[in-house]
């Protein structure tokens, strides 16, 4: 694979698709002259934002084929063109390469569109009438419904099913030219309308649809259906394990059946031969369980709901899981890859807990994250026997498991930002900070020791006095002679950087937002949101759109891409720094 695709750390985990490749690997299933012997793709259909749960499916196709030497395409299903968009696209490729991802191998692009294959199926569909298992049908969609019967009774055989096979290839001919309006016509298989599978009851594989194709242009009239393309176009590209969730595992004897007829040959009555377009081995449909997260929606009709009624900021807000969403919120390629071997790769549905995506972010950044104190709700602390104009540098570790990192270097002066939640005029029992005659640490600094307070005229704090001890300086002799609790941290009200900080949350309160059918927009969490002005060490005023600090007691914050600049920083909260929900339950 491509050196992108490359990760050191990755250990596999529970999954049943590898014990399958290594079966066909050791039996020779797919060893094909010039060819790796797996080959997998993602094939998105270009008509939204990817999602958390695409991906997971990204990190298993591309995954599986770095594990075993193989290659993984990117296939773009747009067969449907009234949903689909180049803007779409391009976010698709961009977040499959912000993953680690390339679709390239030695050079070669393995990028690929459904549309590139529309003449390629337009004639395989002609061969299926030709040969039999396909026909023209007029019945209205309300007809063809009702026909199609139910899980209890079989479906009925459409009065055009035996039309003359001249007469379907002349109607269907005449669809491709634009003869007929969209609905009147459509193209099935023929293949048991009494069978118990409803996806085998002669399924559409060609509708007529003039739209305007972003690729193609008006050049088609007709759209192939996605069972139909799938199939053929993991077929043309050598696919050897077509994988897919499991809400396609009733569609795989549709899948099967389309590479059958094409592999074979039939002879007309004239004698002709024709068919065969398809060598063996095929590929074969193999189905995981989608990717179902708490306190999450992934709905592409619903986040486009919560978009369109501005419920959020846009595709690309913080709390959305959108691939787009969770990158400007600080998720990192690292994390989402850990996050995906740690859940493994199941058969059955399964619920997967928020607090594992959210371990995954923490322990990612961790190591990565260089420390930075900020003040998050701001209240003046004045060191009243601090001179006035003395200003002493403090110095702290970049970060404390890693001492060839360096130091950060910031001042301390007369008056600084503490926390609010910092003080209390009547301490709670097990209160360790600041209340009237209580001494705490300011961190790297001195000891301090509250001697009173300021109050506006309805009784709230605006400011805290203190007095400093010289001989306490963190890192001195001195410091040892001073016992103290509590310890909190400060920036210096003369050199801290002012900026606007988002602190998110999860958006929705309860685990299954829109289970059973309810209003999701119900569980949507008040509190998923707030934004505060707050007071940073001097040394973010640097920061670059994208860089990651953690905010000591605070969390993992990220400048944020669209809105941050050096001089002018704007921070959101990845992730707290323990899971917090976890007390909640």
């Amino acid at each position: 694979m491509n050196a992108d695709n490359k990760n050191s750390n990755s250990t596999p985990t529970s999954n049943f698709l590898r014990a399958i490749i290594e079966s066909d690997n050791e039996k020779g299933t797919y060893a094909r002259p010039g060819m790796p012997k797996v080959i997998t793709r993602f094939p998105p259909e270009p008509n939204g934002y990817l999602h958390i749960g695409h991906a997971k499916s990204i990190c298993l196709n591309f995954g599986l084929a770095r594990d075993y030497a193989g290659r993984c395409h990117l296939r773009f299903d747009d067969t449907n063109p009234t949903k689909e968009d180049q803007e779409f696209v391009d976010t698709i490729k961009d977040s499959v390469q912000w993953l680690g991802f390339s679709w390239e191998q030695d050079g070669t692009p393995y990028l690929h569109y459904a549309s590139d294959y529309f003449d390629t199926l337009y004639m395989m569909a002609e061969y299926l009438i030709e040969a039999g298992y396909a026909y023209v049908d007029d019945q209205t969609p309300e007809e063809m419904a009702k026909n199609r019967g139910s899980f209890s009774e079989p479906g009925k055989n459409s009065p055009f099913r035996d039309r003359p096979v001249a007469e379907s290839l002349d109607l269907f001919r005449r669809m491709k030219a634009g003869e007929f309006p969209d609905g009147s016509r459509v193209l099935r298989a023929k293949i048991d309308m009494a069978s118990p599978n409803m996806n085998m009851r002669d399924p559409v594989i060609y509708r007529i649809r003039h739209a305007h194709h972003h690729r193609t242009g008006d050049k088609w009239n007709i759209y192939p259906m996605y069972d139909f393309t799938h199939p053929i176009s993991d077929a043309l590209e050598n696919i050897t394990h077509s994988i897919c969730t499991l809400e396609f595992q009733d569609h795989r004897p549709f899948y099967d059946w389309i590479l059958e007829r094409l592999s074979e040959t039939t002879t007309l009555p004239d004698g002709r031969v024709i068919g065969g377009f398809l060598e063996k081995p095929v590929p074969h449909q193999y189905e995981f369980a989608r990717l179902n997260l708490t306190y999450t929606i992934t709905s592409k009709r619903k986040l486009l709901q919560l978009v369109e009624e501005k419920i959020v900021d846009g595709w690309d807000d913080p709390r959305m899981p959108t691939i787009v969403g969770i990158r400007r919120r600080g998720y990192t390629p690292e994390s989402i890859q850990l996050f995906c071997e740690r859940i493994g790769v199941a058969k059955a549905d399964g619920w997967i807990d928020m607090s594992t995506l959210e371990g995954s972010l923490r322990d990612d950044l961790d190591p990565k994250a260089p420390r930075a104190a900020a003040v998050l709700h701001p209240l003046k602390l004045i060191i009243d026997n601090f001179p006035d104009n003395l200003q002493e540098e403090c110095t702290s570790p970049v970060h404390p498991h890693y001492p060839e990192r360096g130091l950060r270097r910031f001042p301390i002066t007369k008056e600084l930002w503490i926390e609010r939640e910092d003080f209390m005029i009547d301490p709670e029992k097990g209160y360790f900070r600041l209340f009237p005659g209580n001494r705490v640490r300011l961190r790297y600094g001195y000891v301090v020791e509250c001697t009173g307070y300021d109050q506006d005229e309805a009784g709230n704090v605006t400011a805290v006095h203190c007095n400093y001890f010289p001989d306490s300086r963190s890192g001195t002799e001195g410091s040892a002679t001073y016992k103290v609790k509590g310890n909190i941290h400060w920036v210096s009200c003369a050199h801290a950087v002012e900026a606007e900080v988002r602190i998110y949350d999860r958006l929705f309160m309860d685990e299954s937002p829109d289970a059973n059918n309810r209003d999701f927009r119900q569980s949507l969490n008040p509190d998923s949101k707030e934004i505060v002005k707050a007071y940073l060490e001097p040394g973010l005023a640097a920061a670059q759109p994208g860089d990651i600090y953690q905010f000591e007691r605070h969390g993992y914050f990220v400048a944020d891409l669209k809105d941050s600049q050096p001089g002018k920083p704007v921070f959101n909260r990845s992730v707290t720094l323990r899971d917090s929900w976890g007390k909640k339950k």
